[in-house]
């Protein structure tokens, strides 16, 4: 479930020609996108990189005709979940494999 071969949407932000950040985007149903793999560097955090590569992902699932981001991550990344928090993203009950998974944090957002 969490391989790469059904992510066909990524976003990459890149510093000085090397790539700090980036993210994705994949079908999760006919009107829902999942974000996926978001990272940013140690090194870069909190130059605003996670919200930026955030944002133009869900501009991306506009225009792909999306109108639902989700997404899961871990309960001790505080830092991830304040970026979702505050970028809109909803706390909801953990779907699919994560329904069961204590550390899990799943997130929706109505996308505008």
């Amino acid at each position: 479930y969490n391989g790469v071969e059904a992510i066909k949407n990524v976003v990459l932000a890149y510093s000085e020609g090397i790539v700090v950040g980036c993210g994705a985007i994949k079908k999760y149903s006919e009107d829902t996108m999942e974000v996926k793999r978001m990272f940013v560097r140690p090194e870069y955090r909190g130059k605003r990189i996670a919200s930026n590569v955030l944002k133009e992902l869900e501009v991306w699932a506009l225009e792909l005709g999306y109108s639902v981001c989700i997404l899961e991550t871990s309960c001790k990344l505080s830092d991830a979940i304040r970026l979702y928090e505050k970028s809109g993203y909803v706390q909801i009950p953990n779907y699919d494999q994560y329904e069961n998974v204590d550390t899990s944090r799943c997130f929706c957002k109505k996308l505008k």
